[in-house]
């Protein structure tokens, strides 16, 4: 794509960087084959090449937003299977990201759209306030359908039956390995996880420690910023990632840090990228270093246990556990037939696909897929409460995918695709790492409680 950006423009770094990504644009329009937004609404400006030229046409002549590109930017779920499709390699997430933040610096939003985006940026961040918030949205639940909103109603109905108290282990400190360490790892216990399903840490810490990590909680960690960074906040979203950053390398510094071990998905495509982020800031080199550092936990689980022999877990909790007072293991899934749901951010966003199904089939389930894997289920961080038409599109067809392979429980690396899925099946949804917990000798996911029974019966999914 040609483009037409004056030497003063190019001064700026983040215009350079759209300018480059900009160019590498050849108009194909593969993109719009895998767009979630497209294949919804059909219109050419809701997919990645219609944004794109919104993009090009506001930048280049350096002028505000206008309403128009405002919507369209905005129902982008930032899904990122564009840039899987995109043969010339276009870094779309680079440039949408710019986007954003330019809208967020010249676009004057309705008001009401001003406090709700306020509001879940003052909010979701920071665990304790979720926590809050969520036992108020239980209370108000009932009168959701009387919302004249539709996002206020979408946040009523979304919040979950059970909020679980803050578990203790997400406050700092260090895990030691069961058995010689094999590697030292922080691990990033999120933000809204912390206050929506804490079993997913505890599984986390348990699987890597059973295996031979030594697990930190860094002092002074927090929000990874993709939230924010997502609504175009980006002196929000750089203030959280520099305390992160901070946080983790005191740690490097200190007894060293071979992994930072990222359990949400959407987390670890923006940690991955901090390096970027804050590459002209006087945090550019440590930003750089703890994006190296940065894994999904798959990928670390994967240097853990290397090789591809099955996972059976008698076997690999007694290896583990060999010189300990540890109990015995005892798995008792029994080739559970899991449906793995692949999380945008993690196949799209960083690319990593195989790990967690090798993962499962190694510790003995039986992993189906649903048909277009690639397509976002529409949870894709606040987009759900922000746009919710159509992401209750994206579920209700995601949802149908998933019932056709019938599965007993259903697994997935993020936590906003836990919840979004789970509103609408009785099917158990849970992290792939509690399985893998409870396959090498943890207990049974607690969202399992009747897992007999699950086996027995068929999936039974509801609309969106």
């Amino acid at each position: 794509m040609q483009t037409d950006f004056t030497p003063a423009q190019l001064a700026d770094p983040d215009t350079a960087r759209s300018n480059e990504i900009l160019r590498a644009c050849v108009h194909c329009g593969f993109c719009t084959a895998t767009c979630p937004t497209y294949q919804v609404l059909g219109d050419e400006l809701d997919s990645p090449r219609g944004r794109i030229y919104l993009i090009k046409e506001m930048l280049e002549n350096d002028r505000p937003a206008d309403a128009k590109t405002v919507k369209h930017i905005d129902r982008c779920l930032s899904c990122l299977a564009c840039m899987t499709t995109c043969p010339s390699g276009v870094h779309y997430m680079h440039l949408v990201d710019h986007a954003r933040a330019h809208i967020e610096a010249t676009y004057r939003r309705p008001w009401a759209d001003r406090a709700l985006r306020r509001m879940l940026a003052f909010v979701l961040p920071h665990p304790g306030r979720f926590r809050l918030a969520l036992w108020g949205a239980r209370l108000g639940r009932p009168f959701s359908r009387w919302m004249p909103d539709p996002r206020l109603r979408a946040m009523l109905e979304m919040a979950p039956r059970r909020v679980p108290p803050a578990s203790p282990n997400d406050a700092p400190q260090v895990f030691r390995a069961r058995g010689p360490r094999k590697m030292r790892v922080a691990l990033m216990t999120g933000c809204a996880q912390q206050a929506l399903d804490t079993d997913i840490n505890d599984a986390t810490i348990r699987l890597l420690t059973r295996l031979g990590a030594e697990v930190v909680i860094a002092r002074g960690m927090g929000c990874c910023g993709a939230l924010v960074h997502h609504m175009g906040r980006a002196a929000d979203s750089h203030a959280a990632a520099a305390r992160n950053i901070r946080a983790w390398m005191d740690e490097v510094r200190g007894e060293g840090l071979d992994a930072i071990v990222i359990n949400t998905s959407g987390c670890g495509t923006t940690v991955k990228d901090y390096g970027h982020m804050l590459r002209t800031g006087a945090l550019a080199g440590d930003a750089a270093a703890v994006s190296g550092l940065a894994a999904d936990v798959s990928e670390v689980l994967v240097r853990l246990l290397p090789g591809d022999a099955p996972l059976e877990g008698a076997n690999v909790a007694r290896d583990a556990i060999a010189g300990t007072d540890m109990a015995p293991p005892h798995p008792s899934h029994g080739g559970l037939r899991v449906a793995y749901h692949a999380a945008c951010s993690l196949q799209h966003g960083q690319q990593i696909k195989a790990h967690p199904k090798a993962l499962l089939r190694r510790a003995g389930f039986e992993v189906v897929e649903p048909a277009d894997a690639h397509l976002c289920c529409g949870s894709a961080g606040t987009y759900n409460l922000m746009q919710p038409e159509i992401s209750g599109e994206l579920k209700a067809r995601k949802l149908a995918t998933l019932a056709a392979v019938r599965p007993q429980v259903i697994a997935a690396g993020n936590i906003g695709c836990m919840m979004q899925i789970g509103g609408g099946t009785d099917v158990p949804v849970v992290h792939t790492v509690e399985l893998l917990d409870w396959a090498t000798g943890g207990p049974r996911p607690a969202k399992m409680a009747d897992a007999g029974a699950a086996r027995r019966a068929p999936a039974n999914f509801t609309r969106a």
